[in-house]
């Protein structure tokens, strides 16, 4: 079974999504393939029957699906299929007080598909997020000033209504964490992000063992000590970028990331670009 990593372009740099309304008008039967981002799909019109590794799903009009990130699948259309494909990386849209939440979706235990059954139970949530994709979508054509800002309100809402339609606990753990305890963890990493930010300080902060914190922490977040600070830092940098006149290499010297090397790999590992291309992009995007 070959596929192929299908390379997801975002239109506004200042968004990690992609939206569009499409119609087929012949069957079609597409290759295998993944993504990271994750996908909606919104049936409008039409069937289409979607293959993931292990199991095929049959849609309808009015039918919703949710695709994992870097879960493999492909579908089949019938005749006429008028439908919304939504995809964005979902970790771009959590901020500091909101991260905490993203282990439930980070896929360590099921993939995301299996969270499907929320739609197909609760017609409600399936309703509501529906009509969250049809206005992402709109607000996406139109770009009308904020846009930016609402689309990302609506994409936490979405995240909201599967977690509270999570009757199965597909998404929640069993483990009840207490995230109050790594409070003063993300409070510290927030206030010396320009300085090298050391486990062991901070599992002194935590009063915890090196062993046991990055452990939990890792379950708490859903990314490992090392990778939310520098998703951080990262964070930082853009800000930096964008209304700071500063060089590439102050940037990195600002976050605490003074090997360049170093910086440029961890810029682009969550932007998919260099720091000097986001710039570009960002100043061309808001002269349009």
């Amino acid at each position: 079974m070959e596929a192929f990593n299908e390379k997801v372009a975002y239109e506004n740099p200042l968004l990690s999504l992609r939206i569009f309304r499409t119609i087929r008008h012949s069957p079609a039967f597409t290759n295998w393939h993944f993504h990271k981002q994750l996908e909606f799909l919104l049936i409008l019109e039409g069937n289409l029957d979607v293959y993931l590794a292990e199991e095929t799903y049959h849609l309808g009009a009015g039918d919703l699906f949710l695709l994992g990130a870097s879960e493999l699948h492909r579908d089949r259309s019938t005749n006429h299929l008028d439908y919304i494909v939504l995809q964005f990386d979902l970790e771009q849209f959590f901020d500091h007080s909101s991260i905490p939440y993203m282990r439930y979706f980070s896929e360590t235990h099921v993939p995301l598909s299996q969270a499907n059954y929320i739609f197909e139970e609760n017609k409600f949530i399936k309703s509501q997020t529906a009509s969250c994709i049809e206005q992402i979508l709109k607000e996406a054509s139109l770009k009308q000033t904020g846009y930016e800002l609402a689309v990302s309100i609506l994409i936490k809402q979405i995240m909201l209504h599967l977690l509270r339609g999570d009757t199965r606990k597909v998404l929640i753990e069993q483990d009840n964490f207490d995230k109050a305890r790594l409070k003063p963890v993300l409070d510290y990493i927030e206030n010396h992000l320009t300085e090298r930010i050391s486990v062991e300080v901070v599992c002194k902060i935590a009063n915890m063992s090196y062993y046991y914190f990055v452990k939990f922490f890792k379950k708490t977040i859903g990314l490992s000590f090392t990778e939310y600070v520098n998703y951080r830092k990262v964070k930082s940098a853009e800000r930096m970028l964008l209304t700071k006149d500063l060089s590439i290499s102050e940037v990195g010297e600002r976050i605490g990331m003074p090997n360049m090397a170093h910086f440029y790999k961890m810029f682009k590992k969550y932007n998919d670009c260099s720091p000097k291309q986001f710039q570009r992009k960002m100043l061309m995007w808001q002269k349009t």
